[in-house]
């Protein structure tokens, strides 16, 4: 699909991101897994920790049910 944006966070025609693979670590150019910002995210963290809590972040070794208390993006979405 290409990722051809006019500004930082203007619309995208796809917006795909690869949370995670098992328990590789990869940091290429273009590719960085894990996400490196998902564990920040209320709207990864929450219902990943529902359906797999005891899913452990392979550089952080925390696990999503601990990673979900600590997450600053999105908890005022979650209150509205």
């Amino acid at each position: 699909m290409g990722r051809e944006r006019w500004a930082r966070n203007a619309p995208r025609t796809l917006d795909l991101d690869l949370i995670a693979h098992g328990r590789r670590v990869l940091d290429e150019p273009g590719l960085v897994v894990p996400h490196p910002r998902a564990h920040e995210r209320l709207f990864v963290m929450g219902p990943l920790a529902e359906i797999a809590p005891d899913w452990r972040h392979p550089v952080l070794e925390k696990t999503a049910a601990e990673l979900v208390s600590a997450t600053t993006v999105g908890r005022d979405a979650a209150r509205a």
